[in-house]
């Protein structure tokens, strides 16, 4: 896609996605982060967007980033709800120490092949199919992985037992 062409869009596009993500929303500062991101994925996966199947387009991908962004926000919120309280520290460093230290144990304590994948998808970010494309395994043993890792760390801090 031409630098213009997107320009044009932008211009053209940018108030509309926002109101609509503003209404799902209510936030004003969310809402334009949110149709910049829009828009950075319509530039960085260089999709053809043509007339009149833009404005669409344009709704689909932003519905999905609304969707994406609520999604991820309950999985934080159930996460931090399955924490238990294991025990006041006053001091905060102390706290990021021991929490260092689990984090250092856990990773210790997992297969190679879980904490490639864990790390590969915590630290640089990638997508299960991503990942997948890397190790050339299936997804779905990607998920496994995963999933397997995040049990490892439950079980360092003490959420669940072996």
């Amino acid at each position: 896609m031409e630098a213009q062409l997107f320009k044009t869009y932008f211009d053209q596009y940018f108030d509309t996605i926002r109101n609509y993500l503003y209404y799902k929303c209510g936030d004003i500062e969310l809402a334009t982060d949110l149709t910049q991101d829009v828009f950075l994925r319509i530039w960085h996966k260089k999709l053809p967007l043509k007339e009149p199947h833009v404005k669409p387009l344009l709704y689909k991908i932003a519905k999905d980033t609304w969707v994406s962004h609520i999604r991820k926000i309950t999985t934080e919120q159930k996460y931090l709800e399955q924490l238990p309280l294991l025990y006041t520290i006053e001091n905060s460093s102390e706290q990021n120490d021991v929490l260092k230290q689990a984090y250092e144990k856990g990773l210790a304590q997992m297969p190679e092949k879980q904490r490639t994948a864990f790390l590969m998808n915590r630290l640089e970010g990638l997508t299960y199919k991503e990942i997948s494309i890397r190790l050339e395994i299936s997804s779905k043993a990607v998920e496994k992985r995963i999933h397997k890792a995040l049990k490892t760390f439950r079980q360092v801090l003490g959420i669940i037992s072996k």
